[in-house]
């Protein structure tokens, strides 16, 4: 398993993370598929931090909202064709 772990911008200090820094982790069965996962996050200008694990990240609730997700609950995160990738 791997685990590729963002800071989402726009989702921090409001909402059910207000105060907070929210955190994106997706869960991967592979590096190939964390790497692509980890592109996806590239292309977006709301993500920052953006890293693969192999281990599952922990971070302290009283200062981050961490979210897990998968492949089931954001489909789009994992396709090949880079949907979020700006085009001209």
């Amino acid at each position: 398993m791997y685990y590729v772990t963002m800071t989402d911008t726009v989702l921090s200090g409001w909402g059910q993370a207000e105060g907070k820094i929210n955190k994106l982790v997706f869960q991967c069965e592979s590096y190939d598929q964390a790497a692509l996962v980890e592109q996806n996050a590239l292309d977006r200008t709301d993500q920052k931090y953006i890293n693969i694990r192999s281990t599952r990240p922990y971070y302290n609730k009283d200062r981050y909202y961490t979210q897990f997700k998968t492949i089931k609950d954001y489909p789009t995160w994992y396709q090949e064709d880079r949907p979020f990738k700006r085009r001209k």
